[in-house]
């Protein structure tokens, strides 16, 4: 998977224009803050339960973790991970930036208006 695939799977959205329920400014902190909760939770849980097996199987030692150095390729892999990372946090800003030039898209709050009258 190329780079340019990755980052745009990332901000991969459903169909029409996102509606809004609070200030859109605060939409977007409040998206990005909870895109970072949830992907640094899950990264938490994974990386608590591979240090207890592996501590668990005699396999990892107290500080090995810390005095870990990655070779040219797991730096390389890790450089890719945080693009697409970033992708995900920021998608509400990728995906407001799609809306802006997108032409023709209806959000749901405008359907709901149009009911309504």
């Amino acid at each position: 998977m190329s780079i340019a695939d990755a980052l745009s799977e990332a901000g991969a959205k459903p169909a029409g224009k996102r509606p809004w329920f609070l200030h859109r400014e605060t939409e977007r902190v409040l998206a990005i803050t909870m895109a970072v909760a949830q992907e640094l939770a899950v990264a938490r849980q994974r990386v608590d339960t591979l240090e207890r097996i592996l501590l668990a199987k005699g396999l990892l030692g107290e500080g090995d973790i810390d005095g870990f150095a990655p070779d040219a390729h797991a730096a390389t892999e890790r450089a890719l991970w945080t693009q697409e990372y970033i992708a995900r946090i920021l998608r509400i800003v990728q995906q407001e930036n799609e809306a802006d030039i997108a032409v023709g898209d209806i959000a749901s709050e405008d359907v709901g208006d149009e009911i309504a009258r």
